[in-house]
């Protein structure tokens, strides 16, 4: 029976790796504000380059920018010197990435780089590199082994790569103030997309909505709830605000002489739960489910006045859960 045991490489593994980035973490100094300081502040694009297993990372982070409200791409260092150096210009910041800092293929867009006054970030764990001494700002690798030391294949140094593209571009989104709405623009499609809708893009708009004043008379009321068939109505003041609601159980509370009464006087004041239209729909569906108590449908009001109704089946049918 072989000796090999998959579960503790795993492990060996993972707990290098961790140990690896926390290391980068409490290594962080005042050179990673600098790089996210170039890319705040540059009026073009960030180009994301690298060879190899790099490259790799590369346009992992380039893709990880552009989604979060930073425009990037990757360029290849080898097409690059084949005329895709015409893709960068002089408004952009290159991110370079490579572990020793003397891949070859680097070269032409070092050069370029400096020819032009471009800024230059670079990811390595050679500061003194060709790729180091060129750049503007190092984000240097911590000294780790990678988990393959007897191969010493990128693992470590390509998790740390990674980790630190992912440190940049957050620091980078919060800084600019990305908001969740705003991912939703870059990710309108997917269980992603789903999740980032908003109640106003779901609700159902004016002419479906329930709504009475106080004053109608509780027949009129039960013929528009009949009419829209949400289940409920909804009770204006005379300035158009929502200020309650009337569902089944205010019905049942006053069966007795109800067609006597107005809809303000049957009415639930409030009603509690209402939602803007920029909330989120995943918590708009959270408020639904939150009891006590829990309803199938919420008021969507801008300003105290309703601007559309939701039903938890809109949410559902969006693919939020």
């Amino acid at each position: 029976m072989s000796s090999f045991d998959a579960i503790a490489v795993g492990r060996r593994v993972l707990a290098q790796e961790a140990e690896a980035l926390a290391a980068q973490a409490g290594g962080l100094d005042a050179t990673f504000a600098r790089a996210v300081d170039l890319l705040f502040e540059a009026r073009g694009r960030i180009i994301c380059t690298g060879m190899g297993k790099a490259g790799h990372v590369a346009r992992k982070i380039a893709a990880t920018f552009a989604s979060t409200g930073s425009p990037a791409f990757f360029v290849h260092p080898a097409e690059a010197s084949h005329g895709d150096l015409g893709m960068v210009t002089e408004a952009d910041v290159i991110l370079a990435i490579s572990k020793s800092g003397e891949s070859r293929e680097l070269a032409d867009i070092l050069a370029y780089a400096k020819r032009f006054a471009i800024p230059l970030i670079a990811i390595t764990a050679r500061p003194d590199s060709a790729l180091g001494q060129a750049a503007d700002v190092i984000l240097a690798l911590t000294d780790a082994a990678e988990a393959t030391a007897e191969v010493n294949a990128p693992t470590t140094s390509t998790t740390l790569q990674i980790a630190l593209g992912d440190a940049l571009a957050v620091a980078l989104l919060e800084r600019r103030g990305f908001k969740p709405t705003d991912f939703h623009v870059f990710h309108p499609g997917g269980k992603l997309g789903a999740m980032l809708r908003t109640a106003g893009s779901l609700m159902h708009g004016a002419h479906e909505l329930p709504l009475v004043d106080e004053a109608t008379p509780m027949r009129e009321a039960l013929l528009v709830m009949t009419e829209k068939r949400w289940g409920i109505v909804g009770v204006t003041d005379g300035a158009g605000r929502l200020v309650g609601a009337i569902t089944d159980g205010d019905l049942r509370r006053h069966i007795e002489g109800l067609m006597g009464h107005t809809a303000g006087e049957v009415m639930t004041p409030g009603p509690k739960k209402t939602v803007p239209p920029d909330m989120l729909a995943s918590e708009a569906l959270a408020l639904m489910s939150d009891p006590p108590p829990a309803v199938t449908v919420l008021f969507v009001v801008d300003d105290g006045r309703p601007v559309g109704i939701l039903h938890v089946h809109d949410i559902l049918r969006a693919g939020v859960m």
